[in-house]
């Protein structure tokens, strides 16, 4: 079906079901589904919505139409199914007809009790909260050949969708048998998407080293933590990729921070509440940078659902909050603390070279066991990238299945 309208973005749209029927009133267009279901659109939101060029550049498909530039409140004057498959509406007073891809309209339908406007902020991949424990591990996949494979080819889209989806889903993947040269996570991580440059640089080493600027380069233990929640808006996302390790110790421990919150908020409601309203300071005691923010230590949604977690006690300041929160913040803080220790929410593994873990810097706590720094070589490259970069990866893996899907079917 080549004669179909483009659609005001750059996706496929597979045509499951074809309009059936079309009826209207001057503001409501309303269309029957060959499955039966029914769909209700208002003129105005039509209107913005088409794909001409009054209403988006075509290069870029972003929208210049200004909806009160136009000589009245657009109605509709007429509605039709044309040869196609596509809906026509005919708009008033412009006089204008403009064409509608059934695909984009079913995919965008509104008027669904569980349509994007039911939640609007439900995530792409189910979140899938996870415990840990002597037996239990990340997702791990070879990703041997990646590199081998040409961008945005269906061949890179195999390796990477599952990876994309344990982050999305359960907050961290570990890849397995990719390079170990220096410098080659900027190419592993380009593969996603840019990466986010902080103090440390964009791409950044931890391993010991003589007047450290952070306990990360040293041998000590680190507890349970996120990074860089002394930022406004902390990384979103974290790559580790090991290449050398013949150290003893330095186990690598990961925890689910949503997985604690929710054990919070089900054995201690209070101490729950009280860490999602208390902001407590976050900051850094680095010679050459002074980074500050004020934050509760767990986030929720506009739908009460779990958005982030910002626990990272050595790079807390001190408490400045009311005086009579003082008390039952640090009694909330003290039972977070206790079931950081609990090993039922930690997961322990060795890193080997080649290994890359990546993980959600705002959900998941990762923290490492002591090592013996004379006893080998331990050397990570790191990097962090915002939730918004491995995002817009997966819709565009999605977006390129059904590309595939609608050529399939052409």
């Amino acid at each position: 079906m080549t004669d179909l309208p483009i659609t005001p973005d750059y996706d496929a749209w597979p045509i499951d079901v074809a309009l059936d029927t079309v009826s209207f009133s001057p503001r409501l267009l309303t269309v029957h589904w060959q499955d039966g279901r029914v769909s209700r659109f208002h003129s105005i939101w039509l209107r913005e919505n088409a794909a001409d060029d009054t209403t988006i550049n075509p290069a870029t498909r972003e929208r210049i139409l200004d909806l009160s530039s136009l000589p009245a409140w657009p109605e509709i004057a007429a509605a039709e199914i044309d040869a196609a498959g596509a809906l026509c509406v005919t708009f008033a007073p412009e006089d204008r007809r403009l064409r509608f891809h059934p695909g984009w309209l079913r995919a965008n339908d509104y008027d669904q009790p569980h349509g994007k406007a039911a939640d609007p902020e439900a995530p792409l991949v189910p979140v899938t909260t996870w415990l840990g424990g002597p037996d239990a591990g990340p997702d791990t996949l070879d990703a041997s050949g990646l590199l081998d494979t040409a961008p945005d080819s269906e061949a890179e889209e195999a390796m990477l969708a599952p990876a994309l989806e344990s982050v999305l889903g359960k907050g961290l993947v570990r890849l397995r048998s990719l390079p170990t040269e220096p410098g080659s996570l900027s190419t592993i991580a380009g593969r996603i998407g840019p990466m986010r440059p902080t103090n440390f640089g964009a791409l950044f080493d931890v391993k010991a080293k003589p007047d450290p600027d952070s306990n990360a380069y040293t041998s000590i233990a680190l507890p349970p933590h996120v990074d860089l929640p002394t930022r406004e808006y902390h990384p979103g996302l974290q790559m580790l990729h090991c290449l050398e390790n013949s150290v003893e110790g330095g186990q690598a421990v990961m925890l689910d921070g949503f997985a604690i919150a929710e054990a919070l908020r089900d054995r201690h409601p209070e101490a729950f509440a009280t860490l999602t309203r208390v902001r407590w300071r976050y900051a850094n005691t680095a010679k050459t940078t002074d980074y500050v923010w004020h934050e509760p230590m767990i986030r929720l949604d506009a739908r009460g659902e779990l958005l982030e977690v910002r626990i990272a006690d050595f790079l807390r300041g001190p408490l400045d909050a009311a005086f009579e929160d003082i008390e039952p913040a640090y009694e909330a803080l003290m039972t977070l603390q206790r079931l950081l220790r609990d090993p039922a929410f930690a997961i322990r593994f060795t890193y080997a070279p080649g290994d890359l873990v990546i993980f959600d810097n705002r959900r998941l706590l990762h923290a490492r066991d002591a090592f013996e720094g004379q006893s080998g070589h331990r050397w990570l490259q790191g990097c962090y990238m915002e939730r918004d970069e491995i995002r817009s990866r997966y819709r565009m893996v999605q977006r390129a299945r059904r590309r595939r899907q609608v050529t399939a079917e052409a």
